[in-house]
Parts: C-alpha cells; structure tokens; sequence
C-alpha cells in the first residue's frame, strides 16, 4: 500500500498549525522572562525611550520575529546545513549568555595555565588508565558472563551487581579510606582510577555482553566448523561484529567517565574539577573557573565523540552502502 498522499506533505515545523502557535507560546514565555531587562536589548529600547510594559511586548515580539524567521529560513536549507548553523547559533546564544555575567577574564587567563598543565593532565592520566582497565575488567566480565562456568558466571554477576548497586563516590570512599583499616593503604590517584575502573567495568560488561549476544548463535557454529578455537572465534569473527552494537554505548561511558572522574577530588587529587574549585576560592571567583573547567570538559567530549564516530564508521564498513 503507498501512501501517496504523505509524500509532498511539509516537515511538522514547517506546518502554520504548528509553527504559528509555537511562537505564540514563545511570545508568552518571554513575557514572563522580561526581555527588556536583557543586556543586549536594554541599551536599544532605552535608546528608543521605551520601557514598562510596552517595551517588555515589544522586546518579546522583536525576539519571536527573529526566532520565527530563522526557523523559517533553516528549515529549508539541507540537513547538513541546518546542523552546522544549528551548532554556530547556539554556541553564539551560549557565548552571549556568559557574555551577560559579570565575569573576570584577566582572572580566568591567570588560572587558565594552571588548569591546564596540572588539573587537564591529572584528569586525562586519571580517565585514559582507567577506561584501558574497566575496557579488560568489562571483556573478561562478558565472557564469565557467557560461559558455563558456574563459578565464573557467580563472580561476574556478584561483582556487575556490587559496583552498579553502589555509588561511585562511596566506591572511592571504600577504596581509599576503607581499606588502609586492614592494613591496604591506597594512594589518591590509584584509589580513584581503582573505583572508576570497577565501576565503569561494572557498566560496559553488560555492553559486551550484549553485543556478544547479539551476533547470530549461527556464526560461532560455522567458525567451529571451520577449526577455528573458541577464543579465535572471539577475536576473528563475534567481536568484529559485535562493535558496531558495543561502540556507541561504550563511548557514552567513556565520555561520562571522563566528568565522573571529578569525584576523585574528594580524596585531594589535584585534577580538573579540585584545581578549578581551590583557585577559584582564593579571590571568590567560583563561577569563572567553573565556566571555564566546564569548557574544558566540554572540548575533550567532543573530541572522544568525534573518536567514536571514527571507530563506528571503521567497523561498520560492511553495513556500508
């Protein structure tokens, strides 16, 4: 059956009944955002000598006029051109706002060195050693998992339960301040990449064994046919294409471990998020190296999604058309 009918009908947005009460709704909630006490448009309408509640509306109509012809005009350029300008626009809308506060960047230059060559390279240390051991604990978890072993299917479900089922930070708690109780005294650094590696291994064997499963029962017999061993068959013909399902959600848990390893800053690690909180507290500029720990947190996720990106295309040839 073809449902002709369909076919030339305008994307949902494009649709009047859709998008002229969408800024109406727009319209009200700038309203109550009181637009005309925005910095960038108080200069213009005190300029304009308007204010109160006219130069509210007004200020609130100016904006849904722009906002309405900028949807109009992106939504009917090519999608890859709608996500570029939808990127620059909203880094803009973004850059604008921290533009709004009453920031000091004579402050964030001085620090900026210090977060850099001393809590970024902490922080990297801290996440690359520990997504190479959650990346071994998870692969040695999913095979437990698969196996008919009975006491390794025990020790790979008891563990993914414990270090799910336990916070990360009581984790590094345990780890660091638990154990030296029996006399195992752990360092700082080896305490947080520990706890984040038994955590986030925890996590992605599930991920691994997921993908696993996923490949067709029917390839591990034709490998076996073939005189392949059981660990041959893994390597050469279930994980290759197991990435392709194991990848994207993997890169997920790298990315959040990456942020999650601000939680070894409890325990005096001078990486990212301790330096950012430390430096900003010796003239109370919390907010600017926030801001500014944030960006930095920020690039290197889209540096590890555009990694990810490489490593899914790489392994998804074979799906390519």
């Amino acid at each position: 059956m073809i449902f002709a009918d369909n076919v030339d009908q305008p994307p949902l947005l494009r649709r009047p009944i859709v998008f002229i009460p969408a800024l109406a709704l727009l319209f009200l909630a700038l309203l109550r955002a009181d637009p005309a006490n925005w910095p960038l448009l108080r200069g213009v309408l005190a300029a304009a000598g308007l204010g109160g509640v006219l130069g509210n509306g007004l200020a609130a109509a100016a904006v849904c006029v722009l906002v309405g012809a900028n949807a109009y005009v992106l939504l009917r350029l090519p999608v890859r051109w709608q996500v570029a300008m939808v990127w620059v626009e909203l880094t803009l809308a973004l850059a604008a706002l921290f533009v709004s506060f009453d920031l000091s960047y004579a402050f964030i230059r001085r620090k900026l060195w210090i977060l850099v060559s001393i809590g970024l390279v902490n922080t990297l240390l801290i996440s690359a050693v520990s997504i190479v051991l959650a990346f071994i604990l998870a692969m040695a978890g999913a095979v437990a998992k698969l196996s008919q072993n009975g006491v390794a299917l025990g020790v790979a479900n008891f563990y993914t339960s414990l270090f799910r089922g336990v916070p990360l930070l009581m984790q590094i708690y345990i780890i660091y301040l638990g154990l030296p109780q029996i006399g195992v005294v752990v360092d700082a650094i080896p305490a947080g990449v520990a706890a984040l590696s038994l955590c986030y291994g925890a996590y992605m064997t599930e991920i691994f064994r997921g993908g696993i499963e996923s490949i067709p029962r029917g390839q591990w017999e034709a490998a076996r046919a073939l005189g392949l061993s059981p660990g041959q068959t893994l390597r050469q013909v279930i994980l290759p294409q197991a990435m392709g399902v194991i990848i994207p959600p993997t890169g997920n848990q790298f990315i959040a471990m990456l942020k999650d390893s601000s939680l070894v800053s409890v325990v005096g690690v001078w990486e990212l998020m301790y330096l950012a909180r430390t430096q900003g507290q010796s003239e109370f500029r919390h907010i600017e190296m926030m801001l500014t720990a944030s960006m930095i947190y920020w690039i290197f996720s889209i540096l590890l999604e555009l990694g990810q990106a490489r490593i899914e295309r790489f392994f998804g040839r074979a799906h390519a058309r």
